[in-house]
């Protein structure tokens, strides 16, 4: 069997949350869902970071094309697709924000993401 990206990139997520899943084993479905919970809150600045990057790394390919619209193109797309990224993360984070404070679940609202 051969393994494609997507069973790459599947097997590397597995692994990598394997040591929180073993250090902190859940007895029950609450204990489980605040592992998953912990696991997402650490991966949404990561996620930020990565559209951030995406962005300017746009911002750099636009500026180095000069003359170039074939280049400046790309350099557009790269900034498209980080400002797009960045807009559904800080927008579900709000919806999240304003479902928790709503229905009262929680302990309060999810923390702005830093770094």
């Amino acid at each position: 069997m051969r393994l494609t990206n997507k069973h790459k990139v599947l097997a590397c997520l597995a692994l990598c949350t394997a040591p929180s899943m073993l250090y902190a084993a859940a007895t029950d479905v609450g204990g489980f869902l605040g592992i998953v919970g912990a696991l997402l809150n650490s991966m949404v600045p990561a996620l930020i970071g990565l559209a951030l990057v995406i962005f300017l790394f746009g911002v750099v390919k636009y500026i180095q094309a000069g003359d170039k619209a074939e280049k400046r193109d790309e350099g557009r797309q790269f900034m498209l697709y980080g400002i797009i990224a960045l807009f559904v993360m800080v927008s579900i984070w709000g919806l999240v924000n304003v479902l928790v404070t709503t229905f009262g679940l929680g302990t309060g609202a999810p923390s702005v993401p830093q770094f």
